[in-house]
């Protein structure tokens, strides 16, 4: 439209029209076009320094001459442009829309690349909307860090002896661009709690804010929708208490609202870390990404700020961010487990018992470097020390009273229990024990011991002694006994007990009665 303006004072000076091309960068034909239509609209006459306005040029152009769609602009999808446009304000992409369309309509003849110029196309006509204008943010110092975990490829690890992928962990300050990095082999709560603390030591302090991503080290639930609520996972949440930062989610699939971070983090794979060969070293790879980071990121002319980061960290941040607890986080892990039927929960490779009627529920676990806290319904239920040789770390008031002995499976133990009910119980346990040299008769001990354990001690010792007069060693036959009242029967060949009682209940003795006198048949009752 420039060169429109151009035209008309070119000609109104009394330019011949092949001057006036040559001048103005056009071929003849089209200076001819533009000559007749606004001759005929009558501006190319008038003072060379009175120009009609833009607008008024363009209105006469675009009504004489309309733009031609080009022939490669055309779409073959013209039918189903409604279908395109629906979809794509319900913010589908061109490979979900081209799915859709051939999933919903078998007469659909597309191809995924008309789809893509289609979609294009579209949204070129629809232009810019509210939404993806990127407002700008400015930080004071000490305000904001964003942090994220970048993947890095394969590194070998020396205290497995193996390659293992690995992660780094970035943390940028907003407002100087200061920089943390750090490597790691997994993106476990306990990883990023311990990044996080060995940060704000380098730094030697706290930012106000923290911007993480919706990692479930950080984030176990983003919702940025009406009524929706993020939570944060519980080992993240006792951190920032403990250091007295607050936690600000990014928005789920918008990495551009932590831009700082995600730069920071391809700057650090593309330069740090470019052309680590895939067997390096862990130890060698941290080693000269603290050296990059300090010699090299720190000390650059950022593109943004155009100053040096660690020059204004110095001057400016340092000062602003949140002194580091007198008190030293001793981290801990928030973990929710389901309880399995045996009555334990695992966690870190081991088995820790709960209180059977949690079965089949989901409890929390609440685990530092000694101890692991069972939370159920937010009250504390089990504590366990965390570290042992076994696998499992049970506790009998945990099982069901009379099936917890079940789980212990020594001859000592079961020998010791029967000697508690008495003496000759405990003899006839061992020989039961003693009764087979091939077959295991522990299940046999458990069912009589824990069976007499519910008798009296008389009847419990009667009946063991009948089943040994006998040579019977069966869980059957002692509960035969018991049932039937064979134990308070006498063993035969064994002289009965005799029935007189030396001290009858009931009995009254002849003198007791002397004293009373005779009653007289005729008195009246």
């Amino acid at each position: 439209m420039d060169r429109l303006q151009e035209l008309v004072r070119l000609h109104r000076m009394e330019t011949g029209p092949c001057e006036v091309a040559r001048l103005l960068g056009l071929s003849r034909t089209t200076e001819r076009q533009y000559r007749t239509v606004l001759a005929g609209a009558g501006l190319l006459h008038g003072a060379p320094d009175a120009l009609p306005p833009l607008e008024t040029l363009k209105a006469v152009v675009e009504a004489a001459l309309p733009p031609k769609r080009p022939p490669q602009s055309t779409t073959s999808l013209e039918r189903w442009l409604t279908h395109v446009e629906e979809l794509t304000g319900r913010g589908l992409g061109p490979r979900a829309i081209y799915d859709r369309l051939r999933l919903d309509h078998a007469d659909f003849d597309g191809t995924y690349w008309s789809v893509k110029r289609l979609v294009r196309r579209l949204r070129r006509d629809r232009g810019v909307r509210a939404e993806e204008v990127a407002i700008p943010v400015e930080t004071r110092p000490g305000e904001v860090a964003q942090v994220d975990f970048g993947e890095i490829g394969r590194l070998w690890d020396p205290a497995l002896g193996r390659l293992r992928r690995a992660w780094v962990f970035v943390m940028v300050l907003g407002y100087s661009r200061r920089m943390v990095a750090r490597i790691a082999f997994d993106q476990k709560v306990e990883t990023w709690v311990r990044l996080h603390v060995e940060a704000f030591a380098e730094l030697g302090g706290v930012p106000e804010i923290l911007v993480p991503d919706n990692l479930k080290a950080a984030v176990v639930r983003a919702a940025f929708g009406v009524g929706g609520v993020t939570a944060l996972n519980r080992s993240y949440r006792e951190l920032a208490r403990h250091y007295g930062f607050k936690v600000d989610p990014t928005p789920v699939r918008q990495p551009k609202k932590k831009g700082k971070v995600e730069s920071g983090v391809r700057y650090v794979k593309r330069n740090g870390l470019a052309g680590l060969a895939s067997n390096a070293d862990l130890d060698a790879a941290a080693a000269h990404l603290g050296r990059w980071v300090e010699g090299i990121a720190n000390q650059r002319i950022h593109g943004t700020t155009q100053r040096r980061p660690a020059e204004v960290f110095a001057a400016e941040e340092r000062s602003a961010l949140m002194a580091l607890p007198a008190v030293p986080f001793v981290p801990v892990i928030w973990h929710q487990a389901g309880v399995h039927q045996d009555a334990h929960v695992a966690f870190g490779g081991r088995l820790y018992s709960v209180p059977w009627r949690l079965i089949k529920q989901r409890v929390w676990l609440r685990a530092s470097a000694h101890t692991v806290d069972v939370y159920a319904e937010d009250e504390r239920v089990a504590t366990h020390d965390r570290r042992g040789r076994s696998l499992r770390a049970t506790r009998d008031e945990h099982l069901p009273p009379e099936r917890a002995p079940l789980r212990h499976r020594s001859r000592a133990f079961w020998e010791a229990r029967a000697d508690g009910l008495d003496p000759e119980i405990g003899a006839y346990v061992r020989e039961i024990f003693d009764s087979d040299d091939v077959l295991s008769m522990l299940r046999t001990v458990q069912a009589i011991v824990t069976h007499l354990e519910t008798f009296p001690r008389e009847r419990a010792v009667a009946a063991c002694r009948r089943a040994r007069h006998f040579g019977n060693y069966t869980n059957g036959a002692i509960k035969t006994i018991l049932r039937q009242g064979l134990d308070m029967q006498p063993l035969p060949g064994v002289e009965a007990p005799s029935a007189q009682l030396t001290h009858p209940r009931f009995a009254r003795a002849i003198t007791d009665l002397l004293h009373l006198t005779k009653e007289d048949i005729d008195e009246l009752h």
